[in-house]
Protein backbone atom coordinates (compact mmCIF):
# COMPACT_ATOMS: atom_id res chain seq x y z
CA UNK A 1 0.00 0.00 0.00
CA UNK A 2 1.33 3.37 -0.79
CA UNK A 3 0.51 6.94 1.16
CA UNK A 4 -3.00 7.07 0.75
CA UNK A 5 -4.63 9.99 2.82
CA UNK A 6 -4.80 8.13 5.98
CA UNK A 7 -8.70 8.32 6.40
CA UNK A 8 -8.59 6.74 3.02
CA UNK A 9 -7.42 3.37 4.69
CA UNK A 10 -11.12 2.35 5.57
CA UNK A 11 -11.12 1.44 2.01
CA UNK A 12 -8.77 -1.48 2.56
CA UNK A 13 -10.64 -2.62 5.57
CA UNK A 14 -11.12 38.01 16.63
CA UNK A 15 -8.55 36.70 18.77
CA UNK A 16 -10.35 37.95 21.87
CA UNK A 17 -13.56 36.30 21.23
CA UNK A 18 -12.13 33.50 20.29
CA UNK A 19 -10.67 33.05 24.05
CA UNK A 20 -13.82 31.15 25.23
CA UNK A 21 -15.07 30.09 28.52
CA UNK A 22 -12.28 29.72 31.32
CA UNK A 23 -11.62 26.20 32.34
CA UNK A 24 -13.34 22.96 31.38
CA UNK A 25 -16.67 21.73 32.16
CA UNK A 26 -17.06 18.36 33.97
CA UNK A 27 -17.04 15.44 32.31
CA UNK A 28 -20.74 13.58 31.62
CA UNK A 29 -21.87 10.67 33.43
CA UNK A 30 -21.27 7.59 31.44
CA UNK A 31 -24.12 5.75 29.92
CA UNK A 32 -22.79 2.71 30.80
CA UNK A 33 -20.20 1.04 33.32
CA UNK A 34 -16.88 0.49 32.24
CA UNK A 35 -15.44 -2.80 31.37
CA UNK A 36 -14.64 -5.25 33.37
CA UNK A 37 -11.15 -4.77 34.74
CA UNK A 38 -11.18 -1.11 33.79
CA UNK A 39 -12.27 0.59 36.63
CA UNK A 40 -10.75 3.71 37.65
CA UNK A 41 -7.34 3.96 38.85
CA UNK A 42 -7.37 -0.23 37.78
CA UNK A 43 -4.24 -1.81 36.87
CA UNK A 44 -3.46 -1.91 32.91
CA UNK A 45 -4.68 -5.39 32.35
CA UNK A 46 -2.40 -6.42 29.19
CA UNK A 47 1.47 -5.77 29.02
CA UNK A 48 2.06 -4.05 31.93
CA UNK A 49 5.16 -5.80 32.98
CA UNK A 50 6.66 -6.29 29.68
CA UNK A 51 9.36 -3.97 29.78
CA UNK A 52 11.79 -2.97 32.21
CA UNK A 53 13.18 0.61 32.34
CA UNK A 54 15.69 0.61 30.25
CA UNK A 55 19.43 0.97 31.02
CA UNK A 56 20.05 5.01 31.74
CA UNK A 57 16.69 5.40 32.16
CA UNK A 58 14.24 7.03 29.69
CA UNK A 59 16.28 10.33 28.73
CA UNK A 60 18.67 7.67 27.21
CA UNK A 61 15.88 6.56 25.29
CA UNK A 62 15.10 10.46 24.65
CA UNK A 63 19.00 10.27 23.43
CA UNK A 64 18.41 7.71 21.09
CA UNK A 65 15.03 9.46 19.39
CA UNK A 66 16.66 12.70 18.52
CA UNK A 67 20.04 10.65 17.12
CA UNK A 68 17.54 8.61 15.10
CA UNK A 69 15.54 11.43 14.04
CA UNK A 70 18.78 14.06 12.87
CA UNK A 71 19.96 11.00 11.36
CA UNK A 72 17.15 10.21 9.25
CA UNK A 73 16.86 14.19 8.51
CA UNK A 74 20.45 14.26 7.29
CA UNK A 75 19.56 11.42 4.77
CA UNK A 76 16.67 13.25 3.61
CA UNK A 77 18.40 16.63 3.14
CA UNK A 78 21.04 14.26 1.16
CA UNK A 79 18.82 13.16 -1.14
CA UNK A 80 15.16 14.42 -0.94
CA UNK A 81 15.02 17.80 0.27
CA UNK A 82 12.35 19.61 -0.70
CA UNK A 83 10.74 16.94 -2.20
CA UNK A 84 7.44 15.60 -0.59
CA UNK A 85 8.62 12.33 0.78
CA UNK A 86 11.95 10.13 0.59
CA UNK A 87 12.44 6.62 -0.28
CA UNK A 88 14.71 5.31 2.51
CA UNK A 89 15.55 2.10 1.06
CA UNK A 90 16.34 3.35 -2.41
CA UNK A 91 17.52 6.57 -1.62
CA UNK A 92 14.85 8.39 -3.72
CA UNK A 93 11.68 10.33 -3.56
CA UNK A 94 8.55 11.13 -4.31
CA UNK A 95 5.30 13.80 -4.26
CA UNK A 96 2.13 13.25 -2.33
CA UNK A 97 -0.05 16.32 -3.46
CA UNK A 98 0.82 16.65 -6.85
CA UNK A 99 2.64 14.14 -9.38
CA UNK A 100 6.16 16.31 -10.77
CA UNK A 101 5.52 19.01 -8.17
CA UNK A 102 7.36 18.92 -4.91
CA UNK A 103 5.59 20.85 -2.26
CA UNK A 104 8.76 20.65 0.75
CA UNK A 105 5.50 18.05 2.56
CA UNK A 106 8.20 16.38 4.93
CA UNK A 107 9.89 20.04 5.54
CA UNK A 108 7.11 21.33 7.14
CA UNK A 109 5.94 18.26 8.82
CA UNK A 110 9.06 17.81 10.62
CA UNK A 111 9.96 21.21 11.70
CA UNK A 112 8.35 21.66 15.42
CA UNK A 113 9.36 18.07 16.25
CA UNK A 114 13.38 20.02 15.30
CA UNK A 115 12.65 22.16 17.56
CA UNK A 116 11.43 21.14 20.26
CA UNK A 117 14.05 18.33 19.85
CA UNK A 118 16.48 21.25 20.28
CA UNK A 119 17.65 20.35 16.81
CA UNK A 120 18.19 23.68 16.39
CA UNK A 121 20.25 24.05 13.16
CA UNK A 122 18.48 21.70 11.18
CA UNK A 123 15.00 23.99 11.96
CA UNK A 124 17.01 26.30 10.79
CA UNK A 125 17.53 24.68 7.63
CA UNK A 126 14.16 23.78 7.11
CA UNK A 127 12.35 27.17 7.50
CA UNK A 128 15.33 28.04 5.12
CA UNK A 129 13.62 25.81 2.60
CA UNK A 130 10.21 26.99 3.33
CA UNK A 131 10.95 30.77 2.94
CA UNK A 132 13.10 30.44 -0.05
CA UNK A 133 10.90 27.57 -2.22
CA UNK A 134 6.87 26.87 -0.76
CA UNK A 135 4.63 28.69 -2.81
CA UNK A 136 1.02 27.59 -2.88
CA UNK A 137 0.55 29.36 -6.34
CA UNK A 138 -0.32 25.97 -7.70
CA UNK A 139 -2.40 24.87 -10.95
CA UNK A 140 -3.97 21.51 -9.48
CA UNK A 141 -6.56 19.97 -7.06
CA UNK A 142 -4.99 19.43 -3.58
CA UNK A 143 -6.65 17.37 -1.27
CA UNK A 144 -8.33 19.80 1.50
CA UNK A 145 -7.94 17.68 4.23
CA UNK A 146 -4.88 16.59 4.03
CA UNK A 147 -3.54 19.94 2.72
CA UNK A 148 -5.14 21.19 6.45
CA UNK A 149 -3.73 19.07 8.80
CA UNK A 150 -0.02 18.54 7.25
CA UNK A 151 0.65 21.59 5.67
CA UNK A 152 -1.28 24.50 7.50
CA UNK A 153 -0.95 22.73 10.57
CA UNK A 154 3.08 22.14 10.06
CA UNK A 155 3.29 26.14 9.32
CA UNK A 156 1.03 27.33 11.97
CA UNK A 157 3.12 24.87 14.50
CA UNK A 158 6.36 26.46 12.83
CA UNK A 159 5.45 29.92 13.62
CA UNK A 160 3.79 28.88 17.08
CA UNK A 161 7.70 27.26 18.22
CA UNK A 162 9.20 30.16 16.69
CA UNK A 163 7.17 33.45 16.58
CA UNK A 164 8.34 34.16 12.98
CA UNK A 165 5.86 35.87 10.69
CA UNK A 166 6.82 34.77 7.11
CA UNK A 167 5.53 31.38 8.74
CA UNK A 168 2.47 33.00 9.49
CA UNK A 169 1.60 34.88 6.38
CA UNK A 170 2.44 31.73 4.43
CA UNK A 171 0.48 29.91 6.80
CA UNK A 172 -3.04 32.63 6.15
CA UNK A 173 -2.25 32.73 2.13
CA UNK A 174 -2.64 28.74 1.78
CA UNK A 175 -5.73 28.91 4.21
CA UNK A 176 -7.26 31.69 2.19
CA UNK A 177 -6.61 29.17 -1.06
CA UNK A 178 -8.42 26.72 1.11
CA UNK A 179 -11.19 28.15 2.18
CA UNK A 180 -12.78 28.39 -0.79
CA UNK A 181 -13.86 24.78 -0.46
CA UNK A 182 -16.16 25.88 1.99
CA UNK A 183 -17.31 29.44 0.63
CA UNK A 184 -18.58 27.36 -2.77
CA UNK A 185 -20.37 24.63 -1.01
CA UNK A 186 -24.23 25.40 -0.61
CA UNK A 187 -23.94 23.50 2.94
CA UNK A 188 -20.39 24.90 3.96
CA UNK A 189 -19.44 21.25 4.28
CA UNK A 190 -16.26 21.44 2.47
CA UNK A 191 -15.21 20.14 -1.00
CA UNK A 192 -12.53 17.11 -0.58
CA UNK A 193 -10.49 19.30 -3.48
CA UNK A 194 -9.68 22.54 -4.54
CA UNK A 195 -7.24 24.51 -7.32
CA UNK A 196 -5.02 26.02 -5.13
CA UNK A 197 -4.65 28.67 -8.27
CA UNK A 198 -8.18 29.05 -9.76
CA UNK A 199 -10.46 27.97 -6.71
CA UNK A 200 -12.12 25.45 -9.01
CA UNK A 201 -13.92 22.87 -6.67
CA UNK A 202 -14.24 18.98 -6.93
CA UNK A 203 -15.41 16.09 -5.34
CA UNK A 204 -18.80 16.73 -3.12
CA UNK A 205 -18.82 12.71 -2.05
CA UNK A 206 -16.73 12.93 1.25
CA UNK A 207 -16.82 11.90 4.76
CA UNK A 208 -17.20 13.13 8.03
CA UNK A 209 -12.54 13.50 9.02
CA UNK A 210 -12.61 15.45 6.04
CA UNK A 211 -15.65 17.59 6.65
CA UNK A 212 -14.72 18.15 10.58
CA UNK A 213 -11.34 18.40 11.00
CA UNK A 214 -10.21 21.60 11.02
CA UNK A 215 -11.21 23.89 13.65
CA UNK A 216 -8.14 23.52 15.65
CA UNK A 217 -5.86 25.02 12.61
CA UNK A 218 -8.42 27.70 11.14
CA UNK A 219 -9.50 28.03 14.89
CA UNK A 220 -5.47 28.92 16.14
CA UNK A 221 -5.05 30.90 12.56
CA UNK A 222 -8.02 33.20 13.62
CA UNK A 223 -7.03 33.48 17.12
CA UNK A 224 -3.25 34.60 15.16
CA UNK A 225 -5.09 37.09 12.64
CA UNK A 226 -7.77 38.09 14.56
CA UNK A 227 -9.79 37.50 11.37
CA UNK A 228 -12.86 34.98 12.41
CA UNK A 229 -13.92 33.75 8.89
CA UNK A 230 -11.40 30.79 9.39
CA UNK A 231 -13.02 29.76 12.49
CA UNK A 232 -16.84 30.38 11.62
CA UNK A 233 -15.83 28.31 8.45
CA UNK A 234 -14.85 25.57 10.65
CA UNK A 235 -17.35 25.08 13.07
CA UNK A 236 -20.46 25.94 9.86
CA UNK A 237 -18.97 22.57 8.60
CA UNK A 238 -19.19 20.62 11.75
CA UNK A 239 -22.70 21.94 12.76
CA UNK A 240 -24.20 21.03 9.12
CA UNK A 241 -23.39 17.36 9.96
CA UNK A 242 -24.33 17.18 14.25
CA UNK A 243 -27.90 18.65 13.03
CA UNK A 244 -28.02 15.29 11.00
CA UNK A 245 -27.39 12.96 13.54
CA UNK A 246 -29.67 10.50 13.33
CA UNK A 247 -32.03 9.25 16.54
CA UNK A 248 -29.33 6.96 18.33
CA UNK A 249 -26.83 9.99 18.42
CA UNK A 250 -25.02 8.24 15.75
CA UNK A 251 -22.96 9.68 12.21
CA UNK A 252 -23.07 7.95 8.93
CA UNK A 253 -19.15 8.96 7.76
CA UNK A 254 -19.99 9.22 4.16
CA UNK A 255 -21.64 12.73 3.26
CA UNK A 256 -22.71 15.00 0.17
CA UNK A 257 -20.93 18.37 0.28
CA UNK A 258 -23.49 19.69 -1.63
CA UNK A 259 -26.51 18.01 -0.13
CA UNK A 260 -25.73 17.74 3.29
CA UNK A 261 -27.17 13.99 2.89
CA UNK A 262 -26.02 10.85 4.12
CA UNK A 263 -24.50 8.53 1.80
CA UNK A 264 -23.99 5.33 3.74
CA UNK A 265 -25.32 4.23 6.86
CA UNK A 266 -22.51 3.44 9.28
CA UNK A 267 -20.94 4.82 12.11
CA UNK A 268 -17.53 4.06 13.04
CA UNK A 269 -14.86 5.67 15.36
CA UNK A 270 -11.65 4.77 12.97
CA UNK A 271 -11.59 5.83 9.40
CA UNK A 272 -12.70 7.98 7.73
CA UNK A 273 -15.12 9.36 10.89
CA UNK A 274 -11.75 9.26 13.46
CA UNK A 275 -10.69 12.79 13.82
CA UNK A 276 -14.04 14.24 13.41
CA UNK A 277 -14.87 13.11 16.84
CA UNK A 278 -10.98 14.22 17.63
CA UNK A 279 -11.87 17.74 16.84
CA UNK A 280 -14.96 18.35 18.75
CA UNK A 281 -12.93 17.67 21.96
CA UNK A 282 -9.91 19.65 20.97
CA UNK A 283 -12.00 22.77 19.55
CA UNK A 284 -13.48 22.89 22.97
CA UNK A 285 -9.70 22.07 25.10
CA UNK A 286 -8.34 24.50 22.50
CA UNK A 287 -10.84 27.78 22.35
CA UNK A 288 -13.50 26.69 25.07
CA UNK A 289 -15.92 26.25 22.53
CA UNK A 290 -19.50 25.24 24.72
CA UNK A 291 -21.31 24.22 21.55
CA UNK A 292 -18.22 22.02 20.55
CA UNK A 293 -18.40 20.26 24.32
CA UNK A 294 -22.07 19.87 24.51
CA UNK A 295 -21.95 17.92 20.56
CA UNK A 296 -18.78 16.15 21.53
CA UNK A 297 -21.01 15.09 24.82
CA UNK A 298 -23.90 14.03 23.13
CA UNK A 299 -21.85 11.99 20.22
CA UNK A 300 -19.60 10.27 23.04
CA UNK A 301 -22.06 9.21 24.57
CA UNK A 302 -24.31 7.81 21.60
CA UNK A 303 -20.95 5.72 21.00
CA UNK A 304 -20.64 4.09 24.22
CA UNK A 305 -23.66 3.07 24.45
CA UNK A 306 -24.06 2.06 20.70
CA UNK A 307 -20.84 0.73 19.51
CA UNK A 308 -19.17 -0.36 22.80
CA UNK A 309 -18.17 -4.46 22.05
CA UNK A 310 -16.72 -6.42 24.99
CA UNK A 311 -14.72 -9.54 23.43
CA UNK A 312 -12.57 -11.19 25.25
CA UNK A 313 -12.70 -9.33 27.87
CA UNK A 314 -11.18 -6.83 25.72
CA UNK A 315 -12.84 -3.46 25.14
CA UNK A 316 -13.49 -2.16 21.16
CA UNK A 317 -16.01 0.03 19.54
CA UNK A 318 -17.98 -1.85 16.28
CA UNK A 319 -18.78 -0.57 13.34
CA UNK A 320 -22.92 -0.23 13.17
CA UNK A 321 -25.75 1.04 11.51
CA UNK A 322 -26.74 4.94 12.44
CA UNK A 323 -30.07 4.16 11.89
CA UNK A 324 -30.52 0.90 13.89
CA UNK A 325 -28.05 0.63 16.41
CA UNK A 326 -27.33 -2.87 14.60
CA UNK A 327 -24.16 -4.26 14.29
CA UNK A 328 -22.54 -4.37 11.51
CA UNK A 329 -18.61 -4.92 11.48
CA UNK A 330 -16.01 -6.36 14.05
CA UNK A 331 -13.13 -5.19 12.37
CA UNK A 332 -10.98 -2.13 13.45
CA UNK A 333 -8.47 0.15 11.81
CA UNK A 334 -5.25 0.90 13.94
CA UNK A 335 -5.56 4.23 12.94
CA UNK A 336 -8.25 4.13 15.53
CA UNK A 337 -5.65 3.32 18.34
CA UNK A 338 -5.61 6.76 19.23
CA UNK A 339 -9.21 6.70 20.88
CA UNK A 340 -7.90 5.57 23.95
CA UNK A 341 -5.78 8.69 24.84
CA UNK A 342 -8.92 10.85 23.36
CA UNK A 343 -11.09 9.20 26.03
CA UNK A 344 -8.30 9.76 28.69
CA UNK A 345 -7.84 13.35 27.62
CA UNK A 346 -11.73 13.92 28.14
CA UNK A 347 -11.76 12.42 31.66
CA UNK A 348 -12.86 8.88 30.60
CA UNK A 349 -9.40 7.70 32.36
CA UNK A 350 -10.99 3.87 32.63
CA UNK A 351 -12.12 3.14 29.26
CA UNK A 352 -9.01 4.76 27.90
CA UNK A 353 -6.78 2.54 29.63
CA UNK A 354 -8.97 -0.64 28.44
CA UNK A 355 -9.16 0.35 25.17
CA UNK A 356 -5.29 1.04 24.86
CA UNK A 357 -4.96 -2.86 26.85
CA UNK A 358 -6.53 -4.42 23.50
CA UNK A 359 -4.62 -2.90 21.17
CA UNK A 360 -1.51 -3.52 23.67
CA UNK A 361 -2.79 -7.44 22.86
CA UNK A 362 -2.20 -6.74 19.34
CA UNK A 363 1.32 -5.68 19.74
CA UNK A 364 2.03 -8.20 22.03
CA UNK A 365 1.16 -10.72 19.30
CA UNK A 366 2.72 -8.98 16.31
CA UNK A 367 5.16 -6.81 17.59
CA UNK A 368 3.93 -4.25 14.94
CA UNK A 369 0.60 -3.33 14.69
CA UNK A 370 -0.68 -4.49 11.64
CA UNK A 371 -3.25 -1.90 9.58
CA UNK A 372 -6.74 -3.42 10.44
CA UNK A 373 -7.76 -6.60 12.84
CA UNK A 374 -10.78 -8.56 12.89
CA UNK A 375 -11.26 -7.96 16.89
CA UNK A 376 -12.74 -11.13 17.69
CA UNK A 377 -9.64 -12.92 16.36
CA UNK A 378 -7.02 -10.61 16.40
CA UNK A 379 -6.41 -11.44 13.07
CA UNK A 380 -5.01 -8.90 10.67
CA UNK A 381 -7.51 -7.74 7.56
CA UNK A 382 -4.41 -5.51 5.90
CA UNK A 383 -1.10 -6.60 7.28
CA UNK A 384 1.00 -3.34 6.53
CA UNK A 385 1.91 -0.79 8.52
CA UNK A 386 2.88 2.18 6.92
CA UNK A 387 4.65 3.75 10.05
CA UNK A 388 1.46 4.60 12.12
CA UNK A 389 1.72 6.63 15.18
CA UNK A 390 -1.79 5.90 17.09
CA UNK A 391 -0.81 3.32 19.62
CA UNK A 392 2.26 5.80 20.98
CA UNK A 393 0.17 8.90 20.08
CA UNK A 394 -2.83 6.97 22.91
CA UNK A 395 0.11 6.16 25.00
CA UNK A 396 1.80 9.37 25.48
CA UNK A 397 -1.99 11.09 26.46
CA UNK A 398 -2.39 8.32 28.64
CA UNK A 399 0.57 8.51 30.58
CA UNK A 400 -0.25 12.61 30.65
CA UNK A 401 -3.67 11.55 32.21
CA UNK A 402 -1.90 9.52 34.85
CA UNK A 403 1.48 9.42 35.27
CA UNK A 404 1.74 5.57 34.89
CA UNK A 405 5.28 4.29 33.82
CA UNK A 406 3.60 1.35 31.84
CA UNK A 407 1.99 3.71 29.04
CA UNK A 408 6.13 4.62 28.84
CA UNK A 409 6.88 1.31 28.83
CA UNK A 410 4.48 0.50 25.70
CA UNK A 411 5.90 3.17 24.06
CA UNK A 412 9.60 2.12 24.84
CA UNK A 413 8.41 -1.39 23.14
CA UNK A 414 6.63 0.59 20.17
CA UNK A 415 10.09 2.38 19.69
CA UNK A 416 12.13 -0.60 19.86
CA UNK A 417 10.07 -2.72 17.14
CA UNK A 418 10.12 0.61 14.39
CA UNK A 419 13.97 0.45 14.83
CA UNK A 420 14.06 -3.35 14.69
CA UNK A 421 11.78 -4.06 11.30
CA UNK A 422 12.07 -0.60 9.55
CA UNK A 423 15.25 1.15 10.23
CA UNK A 424 16.59 0.88 6.79
CA UNK A 425 19.83 2.66 4.11
CA UNK A 426 18.74 6.10 4.27
CA UNK A 427 15.44 6.04 7.31
CA UNK A 428 12.76 4.46 8.02
CA UNK A 429 10.71 2.77 5.62
CA UNK A 430 6.88 0.93 5.89
CA UNK A 431 5.96 -2.32 6.39
CA UNK A 432 4.27 -4.39 3.54
CA UNK A 433 3.61 -7.88 5.81
CA UNK A 434 3.98 -7.18 9.50
CA UNK A 435 3.89 -10.87 9.65
CA UNK A 436 6.71 -11.49 7.51
CA UNK A 437 8.50 -8.39 8.28
CA UNK A 438 8.67 -7.62 4.16
CA UNK A 439 9.98 -4.04 3.94
CA UNK A 440 8.34 -1.05 1.11
CA UNK A 441 10.55 1.86 0.04
CA UNK A 442 8.80 4.77 1.55
CA UNK A 443 8.73 7.10 4.51
CA UNK A 444 5.68 9.14 5.29
CA UNK A 445 5.79 12.61 6.22
CA UNK A 446 3.68 12.38 8.97
CA UNK A 447 6.33 10.05 10.34
CA UNK A 448 8.45 13.45 11.34
CA UNK A 449 5.60 15.25 13.18
CA UNK A 450 4.14 12.43 14.88
CA UNK A 451 5.72 9.04 16.22
CA UNK A 452 9.50 10.73 16.81
CA UNK A 453 7.30 13.60 18.64
CA UNK A 454 5.39 11.65 21.05
CA UNK A 455 8.77 9.63 21.57
CA UNK A 456 10.75 12.75 22.56
CA UNK A 457 7.86 13.60 24.84
CA UNK A 458 7.16 10.75 26.20
CA UNK A 459 10.55 10.00 27.04
CA UNK A 460 12.44 13.46 27.47
CA UNK A 461 10.77 15.65 29.62
CA UNK A 462 11.34 18.27 26.80
CA UNK A 463 12.32 21.52 28.18
CA UNK A 464 10.53 23.44 25.03
CA UNK A 465 7.44 21.73 25.81
CA UNK A 466 4.75 23.03 28.65
CA UNK A 467 3.68 19.58 29.78
CA UNK A 468 0.96 21.11 31.89
CA UNK A 469 -0.76 23.05 29.08
CA UNK A 470 -0.56 22.10 25.44
CA UNK A 471 -2.23 21.16 22.42
CA UNK A 472 -1.07 18.66 19.77
CA UNK A 473 -3.33 18.44 17.19
CA UNK A 474 -4.35 15.39 14.94
CA UNK A 475 -1.12 15.67 12.88
CA UNK A 476 0.57 16.04 15.87
CA UNK A 477 1.80 19.70 15.59
CA UNK A 478 1.96 21.67 18.27
CA UNK A 479 -0.13 24.93 18.50
CA UNK A 480 -0.10 25.04 22.69
CA UNK A 481 2.71 24.70 24.88
CA UNK A 482 5.89 25.78 22.66
CA UNK A 483 8.31 27.34 25.70
CA UNK A 484 10.65 29.47 23.84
Amino acid sequence: MRDLPRRSVLSLLGAAGLAGVPGVAAAQPSPSAPPPGAEAGAAPSVGATALAPPPGGWRRVAEDVRNETRWAWRSYVERAFGHDQIKPVSGGHEEFFVPGHPMGLTVVEALDTLWLMELDAEFAEGVRWVKANLSFDVDAPFQVFETNIRMLGGLLSAYHVSGDSALLNLARDLADRLLVAFTKSPTGIPYRYVNLRTGAVSSPETNLAETGTYITEFGSLSKWTGDRKYYNAAKKAFKVTFDKRTAYDLLPWDVHAETGAWRNRYATIGPPADSYYEYLWDGWHLFGDRDLKRWWDILLRGILRNQTDIVGGRLWFAQVDAFTGRRDSRTQSELAAFFGGLLAESGDIARGRAYHDSWTAVQDRYGVLPEGINYTSLRPTSVGNQLRPEYADGAFFLWLATRDEVYRERAYRHYLEMKRTSKTNYGYTILTDVTTGAKGDFCPGYWWSEQLKYYWLIFGDARRFDYTSHYLSTEGNIFLGARR
